[in-house]
C-alpha cells in the first residue's frame, strides 16, 4: 500500500498498480513526463522532459472509470450555473483513458481501478515524435515495459508514478541507430503525477502585451458584449509579501529553485550564481530572500512537482536548453518551474574562443580564459532559461539597449585590444538587467489594499518607455523577412551596421592569424576545422541584424493611451549603410580563406569523420574553401533577395519617405554590384577571386530566379525580379561570347539557369547550396 493523494497498491505477482478512486468528479492535475529520455538532441527526447499537463476528473461508468480532460479553453465565468453549462456543452471534451474497476464498495464511493494501462501507455507521445522525424515505424511492446518502482511514490498532495515502457520497431534513419544500444527497441521511462489542484487564493494579474510575460487565455462567454471575449493572464509564480504595506519585505513563502545533483564543478557554481541572479530582481521589487536557489536534496525526485527544478541534460549532439512550467490552466498560476540544459553548450562557447587566441600556446594547457568564457556564458544561460520558468518572455531588443536583459539571445562580444590581444572581460554580461527587473516588477510586486493594480500597472509600463527598456520577442526576431531593426537573435551592439564592420574587421585578423596553437599537442590536424569554423563564420548573425535594417520599420507593442511613436520607416541613410556593409560580406576579399590556413587541414583521419558541425564540400574528403565560400555568400543573399524586406522596401518609396530605391532598383543595383566584381577580379588576374565572385553571382541569379517564379509574393516584388532577370539575360547574353573556359562556363551556367526558368516559371527551383555548418543555438534556447 502506497498512502497519499490517491492511495494506491502494487501488487508484485501481476505487475499493475491498483488506484483507489474516491474522488469522483473532483478536478485535478494530471502531468506526465519523460524521466528518461532518448538522448538525439534532433529526435526531442530529452530526460525529465516535461510533457502535457491538464486538468482531468474521474469519471465512473459501470465497470469503468474515465479520465476526462474538460475544456478550459472556452469558458462561462459566472454565477449562473445555466450559463455555464451552455458553453461547458457547447465545445468537445476528452476522454483520456477508460480503466478498468476490478472492485467496489457497495456504497459505490470507492473503486480500486487498474491503472497500468495508462502508466504503459505512450503517454508522451514517442511513436508520434519518432514518425514525425522519420526515425521509423514503433510501437508500445507490453511485454517488454514494465512499472517502475524507484520512482513510484506518494505524498499527501501529489501522486507520482513510473513506468519503462519499450518500444519495437524498426530504425529507419539514424537518428535512432546511434543512441541506441539496439535501434528495433526503444526503453524509455514515462512519469505520470496526480497533483492536488491549488486553492483560489491565486489572483490572476492581467496580460498587456508591453510586459514582457507569456499569455494564459482563454474565451469567456460570460463576458459583456462591449468588451473582449478573451481574457488574457499572465503566467507567474505566486507570491506574497508577509507586509504588503512594507516597502522592502520578506515573503510569505520563497520561489526555490533546485539544481540537478548531476550537474559537476565548476558547471555547478555557475549555473547556481546564474539562477541566482534573479533574486536581484526581486529585491528590486521589494522582497528579501524570495528566490533562493539550492541544490537538489539527496533522493528527490527532479519530476516531482514540488520542486522547481534546473535539470542538466545529455545528448549527443548539440541542441537547444529551455526552460518549461507546469501551469494552472485555470489561472495562469506556476506551480512548477524546469528547466533543462544541454550539456553541450558549455562546450560550444568554449570552441568560439579556442579560434580567437592560440589556444594551447604552450600544447597541453587551454588558455584559462576560454573556460571562464564558457562559465560566463552558463550563468547566463541559466538566467535566461529560469527567467522563462518565471513566466518571462524572450526580449530580443535589449542587445542594442546595453544588453539590457539575460532574456536575450547573447552573442559573446570579443574585443582586440590596442596590441592585438583578444579582451574576453565582457564577452558576457553579469547579473539580471535592468529590463528583467522592471519585468519581475510588473508580474510580482504585491500591491497594498486600496491600491488601483491596473493603473500601477500601466504606471510601470509608462516607465520602461521613459527609460528607454524596449521590448520585441519572438515573431518580430526570429523570422528571416522579419521588419523591426533592433530585434535579433545573436546580435551585440547598438548599431546592428558598425557591429558587423567591427566583426568583419576582427574576422579578418583572426583568420590571418589562425594556426596549429588553436588545438592541443597530440589532437589531429583536421580538428583545425572544427575550430576554424565558428571564426569564419563570426559575422553570420550579424549579417541578420544588420539585414533587417533594410526596409526596416521602428514600432512597438502599443496600446491605446501610452506615448509610443508611430510606425516608421528606419532612415534612408541608415539603410544604405546597411546595404553596403553587407556587400562586402560577398566580396572575394571576405569570402577567401587564407590559403596558409587552407593547407593546414588535412581531410578527417580514421575515427573522426565529416560530421554537421564542419562546412559540406565539394571536393571528396578534402577541405573545401570554395564550398565554405558559397554557403557563406548564400547565406547573406538569402536576408538581402527576401519576399518581405523587398516589399517594404517598394512601400517605403512608394511613401516619399526619402527612400532612393524601389525594389526594382534595389535587385539591380545589386545585379550591377555584383557583375562589377565579376569584372574587376577579371581585370586583375586573380584567378580566386574571379571564381569568387562567380560563386556569388550563381547564388544570386538562384535567388532572383526564386523571387521572379514566385506568385504568392507581392506582384511589384516578383516584377522587380522578372526585370531584373531580364537584365541578366542580357548581359549574359553579351558575355557567352567570351573564349576563356573560365569565363564561358560561368556565363554558360547562367544561361542554362535562366533558360530552365524561361521553360517553365512555375516549376522552377533554385538550384540547391550547400548548407552552412550548424549554428543556432550557440547558447540557449527555448
Amino acid at each position: 500500500a502506497y498512502d497519499g493523494f490517491f492511495d494506491f497498491y502494487h501488487d508484485a505477482d501481476k505487475g499493475k498498480i491498483y488506484l483507489v478512486v474516491d474522488k469522483w468528479n473532483e478536478e485535478f492535475l494530471y502531468v506526465n513526463s519523460l524521466a528518461a529520455g532518448l538522448g538525439n538532441n534532433d529526435i526531442g527526447l530529452d530526460r525529465n522532459q516535461l510533457g502535457d499537463s491538464r486538468i482531468v476528473t474521474f469519471q465512473r461508468a459501470g465497470r469503468q472509470a474515465l479520465l476526462l480532460q474538460p475544456n478550459y479553453d472556452y469558458r462561462a465565468v459566472s454565477d449562473n450555473e445555466d450559463e455555464r453549462r451552455s458553453v461547458a456543452d457547447a465545445f468537445a471534451r476528452s476522454v483520456l483513458y477508460g480503466l478498468k474497476i476490478v472492485a467496489a464498495d457497495s456504497a459505490g464511493g470507492r473503486a480500486l481501478v487498474d491503472l497500468s494501462p495508462l502508466l504503459m501507455d505512450d503517454a508522451h507521445g514517442v511513436v508520434q515524435r519518432l514518425k514525425r522525424n522519420k526515425q521509423g515505424t514503433y510501437k508500445v511492446d507490453p511485454d517488454r515495459s514494465m512499472l517502475y518502482l524507484e520512482k513510484t511514490k506518494n505524498f499527501p498532495l501529489n501522486s507520482e508514478f513510473e513506468a519503462l515502457v519499450t518500444f519495437a520497431g524498426e530504425p529507419s534513419s539514424g537518428g535512432v541507430r546511434s543512441v541506441t544500444p539496439t535501434a528495433e527497441s526503444i526503453s524509455l521511462r514515462m512519469h505520470h503525477s496526480f497533483v492536488r489542484l491549488p486553492d483560489d487564493a491565486y489572483e490572476p494579474r492581467v496580460y498587456d502585451p508591453r510586459s514582457g510575460y507569456g499569455a494564459l487565455s482563454y474565451a469567456d462567454y460570460a463576458t459583456p458584449i462591449d468588451q473582449s471575449l478573451v481574457k488574457r493572464f499572465i503566467r507567474r509564480h505566486r507570491l506574497e509579501k508577509k507586509d504588503p504595506t512594507a516597502a522592502v519585505s520578506e515573503p510569505v513563502e520563497p520561489i526555490v529553485y533546485y539544481l540537478d545533483r548531476g550537474a559537476p564543478e565548476p558547471i555547478r557554481s555557475a549555473l547556481l550564481e546564474g539562477a541566482g541572479w534573479w533574486d536581484q530582481a526581486f529585491e528590486a521589487a521589494g522582497y528579501r530572500n524570495a528566490f533562493q536557489v539550492k541544490v537538489l536534496p539527496e533522493g528527490a525526485d527532479p519530476l516531482d512537482l514540488r520542486y522547481n527544478v534546473i535539470n542538466w541534460v545529455h545528448r549527443s549532439t548539440r541542441g537547444w536548453s529551455y526552460g518549461s512550467s507546469v501551469t494552472d490552466p485555470r489561472t495562469g498560476e506556476i506551480l512548477k518551474g524546469h528547466v533543462l540544459l544541454g550539456s553541450l553548450r558549455v562546450r560550444q562557447d568554449f570552441l568560439i574562443a579556442q579560434g580567437l587566441v592560440a589556444a594551447y600556446e604552450n600544447g597541453e594547457t587551454a588558455d584559462p580564459r576560454l573556460l571562464e568564457m564558457a562559465l560566463a556564458r552558463l550563468r547566463q544561460l541559466s538566467a535566461h532559461e529560469v527567467g522563462h520558468t518565471l513566466g518571462l518572455s524572450h526580449n530580443f531588443a535589449a542587445s542594442p539597449n546595453d544588453r539590457s536583459s539575460v532574456m536575450d539571445y547573447p552573442h559573446p562580444y570579443i574585443a582586440s585590444g590596442p596590441a592585438g590581444e583578444m579582451d574576453f572581460g565582457g564577452a558576457y554580461t553579469v547579473g539580471i538587467g535592468d529590463w528583467d527587473k522592471r519585468t519581475i516588477l510588473y508580474g510580482y510586486q504585491d500591491f497594498p489594499a486600496g491600491v488601483d493594480e491596473r493603473a500601477a500597472l500601466r504606471a510601470i509600463l509608462t516607465e520602461n518607455d521613459r527609460l528607454g527598456l524596449d521590448y520585441l520577442t519572438d515573431q518580430d526576431a526570429r523570422p528571416t523577412g522579419s521588419a523591426h531593426p533592433a530585434a535579433h537573435l545573436w546580435d551585440n551592439g547598438a548599431s546592428p551596421i558598425e557591429e558587423l564592420n567591427r566583426l568583419t574587421a576582427l574576422r579578418a585578423e583572426r583568420m590571418e592569424d589562425f594556426d596549429v596553437r588553436q588545438i592541443p599537442t597530440g589532437a589531429p590536424l583536421a580538428t583545425l576545422e572544427n575550430v576554424f569554423v565558428p571564426v569564419y563564420l563570426m559575422h553570420r548573425y550579424q549579417v541578420e541584424a544588420a539585414a533587417k535594417v533594410l526596409g526596416g520599420e521602428n514600432y512597438r507593442y502599443a496600446v491605446r493611451g501610452d506615448a509610443s511613436p508611430p510606425v516608421s520607416a528606419v532612415a534612408a541613410d541608415r539603410q544604405k549603410a546597411a546595404y553596403e556593409s553587407l556587400l562586402v560580406t560577398l566580396s572575394p576579399d571576405f569570402l577567401a580563406i587564407p590559403d596558409a590556413v587552407a593547407r593546414l587541414i588535412p581531410p578527417q583521419p580514421p575515427g573522426y569523420g565529416r560530421d554537421r558541425e564542419l562546412f559540406r564540400v565539394h571536393t571528396g574528403s578534402t577541405f573545401d574553401p570554395l564550398g565554405a565560400a558559397e554557403a557563406t555568400a548564400d547565406h547573406t543573399l538569402t536576408f538581402l533577395v527576401n519576399a518581405p524586406r523587398l516589399a517594404r522596401i517598394e512601400q517605403q518609396y512608394t511613401r516619399s519617405q526619402g527612400l532612393e530605391w524601389s525594389a526594382a532598383d534595389y535587385l539591380l543595383a545589386m545585379a550591377r554590384h555584383l557583375e562589377d566584381q565579376t569584372a574587376a577580379a577579371t581585370q586583375a588576374g586573380n584567378p580566386r577571386a574571379l571564381v569568387l565572385a562567380q560563386i556569388v553571382e550563381k547564388r544570386y541569379l538562384n535567388h532572383v530566379l526564386g523571387l521572379a517564379a514566385d506568385t504568392d509574393i507581392s506582384p511589384q516584388v516578383q516584377a522587380a525580379a522578372i526585370g531584373t532577370a531580364a537584365h541578366l539575360r542580357k548581359r549574359v547574353q553579351d558575355q557567352l561570347s567570351r573564349t576563356e573556359p573560365i569565363q564561358f562556363s560561368h556565363y554558360a551556367y547562367l544561361d542554362h539557369l535562366l533558360r530552365r526558368f524561361d521553360s517553365n516559371p512555375g516549376d522552377f527551383e533554385p538550384d540547391p547550396v550547400t548548407p552552412l555548418p550548424d549554428g543556432s543555438p550557440i547558447g540557449c534556447g527555448e
